[in-house]
């Protein structure tokens, strides 16, 4: 089977807009659960529906892969299946080290997705000297003094950071000297990379310091009383507070963090 190191999928090549390419793991989920019920068409209406996207966007998403549709029946199911992992590049093995067998690591290790997408966890890496030689879901932890020799004997080219925010930009530059091209970030920072090097972050307190923000919109509305919710803004904090919070930091789950995290 071919590795991701010697293979790359055409997206990019075929000038497919990253927006679209940030759909087609939608698309193909949604068709996915239609092969599994043996269903042979669907419609673009029906497919953008189980997608969460409009059935025109779906529909010019899909001229971007020359699938069309036939008019009064819709898309084959298992063509369309193939011709997504295809474009996306999971016909083939994608050797992945997760970085950082922390909590979130290991349940990342843990994580039956991945093969079956085309994700082969290759090694599982982490600094705690204890950590070496355990094994987490079925695989020994290696120390990241062997990182280089771990990527360059699997082929790897994706990597997964999932340690406190501290070490990231370091383990970051070592993957990327060794020959990693993409990185999964679950780290609460933001990497710097060379051009070349792409980056997705997956930061979960961010996304439900968001969901936090929607709660306390629906409950000012729905709030009763005359004049609706309260808009008067908090009183602000003394001086000698702010003082405090601007000269330190808080210790958090991920080590070292900003008093006040931005949004």
């Amino acid at each position: 089977m071919a590795t991701g190191r010697t293979h790359r999928p055409a997206t990019r090549s075929r000038g497919i807009p990253e927006a679209t390419v940030a759909r087609l793991p939608l698309y193909l989920r949604a068709l996915t659960a239609l092969s599994e019920r043996s269903v042979p068409t669907v419609s673009s209406e029906e497919l953008a529906a189980a997608a969460g996207v409009n059935s025109a966007k779906l529909r010019k998403d899909f001229s971007y892969l020359g699938s069309y549709g036939t008019r009064g029946v819709g898309y084959d199911v298992e063509y369309l299946v193939y011709q997504i992992s295809r474009e996306l590049g999971l016909t083939q093995d994608w050797p992945v080290v997760i970085v950082g067998i922390g909590n979130l690591g290991a349940a990342l290790a843990n994580y039956g997705g991945f093969a079956s997408r085309g994700f082969r966890v290759a090694a599982l890496i982490d600094a705690d000297p204890s950590m070496a030689g355990k094994p987490v879901a079925g695989i020994p932890v290696q120390h990241t003094d062997d990182l280089e020799a771990i990527i360059e004997e699997n082929g790897v080219s994706i990597g997964v950071i999932a340690t406190p925010a501290g070490a990231a930009q370091q383990v970051c530059d070592r993957l990327v000297a060794a020959g990693v091209t993409s990185i999964l970030n679950f780290a609460p920072t933001v990497l710097s990379v060379p051009e070349g090097v792409d980056v997705r972050k997956v930061d979960l307190s961010i996304e439900l310091q968001i969901l936090a923000f929607h709660e306390q919109r629906k409950a000012g509305e729905e709030a009763p009383g005359e004049g609706g919710a309260d808009t008067t803004p908090p009183a602000a904090p003394p001086a000698a507070a702010v003082r405090r919070r601007g000269e330190g930091t808080e210790q958090g789950p991920d080590g070292d963090v900003p008093a006040v995290m931005p949004a």
